[in-house]
């Protein structure tokens, strides 16, 4: 009944404007009644970073922005779900209008601005769990008027050390003024050492990933890997959104929109960065694939690209949340193919193929 539902709400809320119909989602998942996760075919597990994954899907950053509905998203099949990005102060964002709808092209531009409530709401939230199970991430990130951004980070990791499954340090939204700078040289590397040492000095260690941008030259890869293997992070999420916009796109004036281009259109670019990545990193740590991600085949694309563990969100705004299943009958299907036993050998099995052209 609940899948009946939401293919029924679909059309209702791509009739919203953006911001109604995401807090019209999260109402949703507040209130329908959900039943256990659906049980995944054993192949579908992942182990990553010390953490046994049921199944290599996630929910991405930027939906579930104050935790208000992570075990829902549990519940929905997804095999983890990353909440946030939080800041240390609750923080209104950039002025509306500022998420745009490209339909034709599957995709969104968004200059949010890490609107959240801070962190003493979403932690409530966390806390209240109690026993909860299920892999639940939090990502960090600085306020835009902080006086120290390096130091909003590691607040982060002060205050969510006992709830989180592991953080994420986003260092690459392009809402945020300068604040892609903390991708690079000294700034990179000081943060990364500030809050590795934050979480070292708590009681459980969390694994610590670094979510980077697309856009990105490869001199600046291979000092962005270089800095994190030195710090030994124990993973990285590549990538977030572009500030490019791809040739071909259909809804042209909503394109010209100032902000981060996220869903299919991203796909390419994403998918060459990761590669690059991976082929950099050598397998030291494992990567989360990210942009674009629309059906089983470019799932099992983004893996063969270098990634252990996916992550999804512009695709559910236009497809729903039978998505899910979808992709994930979709690998099950190409394991059988291929008679393989789990997904760890399509991990980087193409990815000097992929790495090698930005215009797929």
């Amino acid at each position: 009944m609940t899948g009946f539902l939401a293919r029924l709400a679909a059309p209702l809320l791509l009739a919203l404007e953006p911001e109604q119909a995401h807090r019209a989602s999260i109402r949703a998942l507040q209130l329908l009644p959900q039943g256990p996760a659906p049980q995944d075919d054993p192949r579908l597990a992942v182990a990553a970073f010390g953490i046994a994954f049921p199944n290599p899907i996630g929910m991405a950053a930027g939906f579930d922005k104050n935790a208000e509905v992570p075990d829902a998203l549990l519940r929905s099949g997804f095999g983890f779900t990353e909440v946030g990005t939080l800041t240390p102060l609750p923080q209104a964002g950039n002025p509306r209008p500022r998420v745009f709808r490209l339909t034709q092209d599957i995709a969104l531009v968004n200059r949010l601005g890490f609107n959240n409530d801070g962190h003493a709401a979403a932690l409530a939230r966390l806390a209240a769990r109690k026993r909860a199970s299920g892999i639940v991430g939090v990502n960090v990130g600085a306020n835009k008027d902080s006086a120290d951004r390096a130091g909003d980070y590691v607040r982060g990791i002060y205050a969510f050390a006992a709830h989180a499954s592991y953080f994420t340090i986003n260092v690459s939204s392009p809402n945020t003024p300068g604040l892609r700078d903390l991708q690079h040289g000294a700034a990179l590397d000081d943060l990364l050492a500030r809050v590795l040492d934050a979480r070292d000095a708590q009681a459980q260690r969390r694994p610590m990933l670094l979510k980077i941008a697309p856009d990105l030259t490869l001199d600046e890869i291979d000092a962005i890997v270089a800095i994190a293997r030195a710090r030994k992070v124990d993973g990285m999420i590549v990538s977030n959104t572009t500030v490019s916009r791809p040739a071909g796109l259909h809804a042209t004036a909503q394109a010209k929109e100032a902000g981060g281009l996220s869903g299919s259109p991203l796909f390419g670019l994403s998918t060459q960065v990761l590669a690059q990545v991976f082929l950099r990193v050598e397998r030291q740590f494992p990567l989360v694939g990210v942009g674009g991600i629309a059906s089983a085949a470019d799932a099992i694309s983004k893996l063969e690209a270098g990634a252990s563990l996916l992550q999804l969100y512009s695709a559910l705004v236009f497809r729903g949340p039978g998505l899910i299943g979808q992709i994930k009958q979709g690998l099950v299907r190409e394991l059988t193919r291929r008679s393989m036993s789990s997904l760890d050998a399509l991990t980087g099995s193409n990815a000097a193929g992929w790495a090698k052209d930005r215009s797929v």
